[in-house]
């Protein structure tokens, strides 16, 4: 896999993300549908953002590896989330640190949405190459 990130603006290096990720000659790729803060039963967590990102986290770590893939391929990461002021609030910090931890510049969309499943508040949905 060859990867290009695309970003012509300064103000790009202090998101962590990238305008756009061009990637050559995959070996595959993997679309994953959003995931939230479920525990292994399938029940939705009732902790609070910051809590509940972290699970989500971890789920997503999950999935990938058991797919064959690393977090270290995601090229797209799109965050829903029932408040862009909470968000940015009690999460940025982790936020930033799991693509970091996990050397991970994606092309990303940020949305509020009105509602998500159950008590949840935020979701991730992820496409991941190699």
């Amino acid at each position: 896999m060859e990867k290009h990130l695309v970003d012509p603006w300064k103000w790009g290096q202090y998101t962590n993300s990238v305008q756009a990720v061009e990637i050559k000659q995959p070996t595959g790729t993997l679309y994953c549908s959003g995931q939230v803060a479920l525990d292994a039963e399938g029940q939705p967590s009732s902790a609070d953002m910051r809590s509940q990102l972290q699970q989500t986290f971890q789920n997503l770590e999950q999935l990938i590896s058991e797919a064959g893939y690393e977090c270290g391929g995601i090229v797209r990461l799109n965050v829903y989330t029932t408040s862009v002021a909470e968000f940015f609030a009690t999460c940025t910090d982790i936020y930033q640190a799991w693509l970091i931890k996990h050397g991970i510049k994606q092309a990303t969309t940020l949305l509020e949405v009105k509602g998500l499943f159950a008590s949840l508040t935020v979701e991730l949905e992820a496409t991941v190459v190699k």
